[in-house]
Formats: structure tokens, sequence, C-alpha cells
């Protein structure tokens, strides 16, 4: 699978949270179909189905990103 560059995806994510902080003012329905179409980009951009799992996983490919809990139930102590 292609990986989009960290960039376009810090980029998405930027557009994609401010456009839903616009929908949520206002539920204009230019901005709901400006964020269906990031969010789409995201999706295919990840290879995820729907947006919070873009986003979570466009999150996770951006420089710096750790998981959110570390699991070590593979370690014996």
């Amino acid at each position: 699978m292609l990986m989009a560059h960290p960039a376009v995806l810090k980029n998405l994510i930027q557009q994609y949270e401010a456009l839903r902080l616009l929908h949520a003012q206002d539920g204009d329905d230019e901005v709901r179909r400006r964020m269906d179409d990031i969010a789409y980009t995201l999706c295919v951009s990840t290879g995820t189905r729907d947006v919070d799992a873009a986003l979570i996983a466009a999150r996770h490919q951006l420089p710096g990103a750790e998981p959110e809990t570390k699991d070590d139930s593979l370690l014996t102590p």
C-alpha cells in the first residue's frame, strides 16, 4: 500500500478538525461537503473505511507519534 507523506496527512487532519468546528457552529452544507471530501481522502490515504479510524491511522503515521497505550502483555517478567 502506498503511504501518504506525513505533511499531507497533517494538513488533512488540520483541515478536517477546522471544518468540524465550523460545521458544529453553523451546520453549513458547503462545510459538510468539504468535510466529506477530506474524510474520503483521509480514508483512501490510510486504507481505512471510516473517518475516525482514518484520523487515528493518520496521526500514528506522523513523525513522533507514539501509541496512546503501551502494550507490554507480550513481555515476561
